[in-house]
């Protein structure tokens, strides 16, 4: 049994995701084999070597891969996939990209999202927005998987020694090309595998008070910001920080949530936090039933009184 698992990289270093898949893979037994495919990757792939549980890093090196162009990189996987029991990559937006287009090739199933590994043919996944766990037991010869980070340990991205191997990158299928890429920078953690999140809602009023209510705390906390899909759509902040299952799946050690009424597309995307604080002036607000403490009152006496004391 051996899993192929697709290194997702930016800026010539693999991104945290990755190392919370490798994790899933080893769960499921067998040998590991990362691929990590775009466009003068070498110093990558030496990076890849060194994740601890990583017995071979798969090169695949081409200018058709430079930008990640999901139809690209699914013909090169697809042309390996026959070597491999299972394909696994991160449920993040270029893991969701790439992930179905093998699936559609292979003529298998997808498995999406999955949180737990329970037997190398069986996995568990969330499904009604997190209300309940589905056991899945897939009888496909290539199993395609896509894993939540947050559900998964990373493993160490050092104490590896694995095999660098070079692989014919497949000719683009030539069905799109890349006009451009708008990358929102930020001194802040990543949201995703940020340790500490502070997070604003609706009650908040606008983006002036986003930025003036929460920026102060997590600017003490070393803190990522997000923001529940109203603020995004009232405009508060970007959808890059929208949390929820429309958004970003975080299980950071701390989350604050203020302002947030707790719809349950929110609630999915952040319950699997470590602690919940939650900031309300409703006492019935259904983000309390997820919260380790409920602080009831107006987030603009509160936040403020939290910077304070930090």
């Amino acid at each position: 049994m051996t899993i192929l698992v697709i290194a997702e990289h930016e800026g010539g270093s693999i991104r945290a995701a990755t190392l919370n898949t490798v994790a899933a893979a080893r769960k499921i037994g067998g040998d590991v084999h990362l691929l990590v495919a775009g466009s003068g990757v070498l110093g990558v792939a030496q990076a890849a070597a060194n994740i601890a549980g990583v017995v071979k890093v798969l090169v695949a090196d081409a200018p058709q891969l430079a930008d990640g162009l999901a139809e690209n990189v699914e013909r090169t996987v697809v042309a390996i996939a026959k070597n491999y029991t299972h394909i696994l990559a991160a449920a993040t937006a270029y893991g969701k990209n790439i992930a179905p287009r093998i699936a559609a090739c292979l003529d298998v199933a997808q498995i999406s999202d999955i949180t737990a590994v329970l037997a190398p043919d069986t996995v568990e996944r969330p499904i009604h927005a997190g209300n309940a766990i589905a056991s899945v037991q897939s009888i496909d010869p290539i199993k395609v998987v896509t894993v939540r980070p947050t559900a998964f340990d990373a493993l160490a991205p050092d104490g590896g020694n694995a095999a660098i191997e070079l692989v014919d990158a497949t000719q683009g299928a030539g069905i799109s090309h890349f006009v451009s890429r708008a990358l929102t920078h930020s001194d802040r953690p990543e949201l995703t595998s940020a340790k500490t999140i502070v997070s604003g809602g609706r009650w908040l009023g606008s983006a002036k008070d986003y930025a003036a209510m929460m920026e102060p705390l997590a600017d003490k906390l070393d803190a990522a910001l997000g923001a529940s899909r109203a603020a995004v759509d009232l405009g508060y902040v970007s959808n890059d920080y929208q949390v929820g299952q429309k958004g970003k799946i975080v299980a950071p050690q701390l989350y604050i949530a203020a302002g947030i009424s707790g719809a349950i597309q929110h609630l999915a995307g952040m319950k699997d936090s470590k602690v919940i604080v939650a900031i309300n002036k409703d006492p019935e607000a259904p983000i309390f039933s997820v919260a380790d403490c409920a602080i009831v009152g107006d987030l603009f006496t509160v936040l403020p009184q939290l910077a304070a004391e930090i």
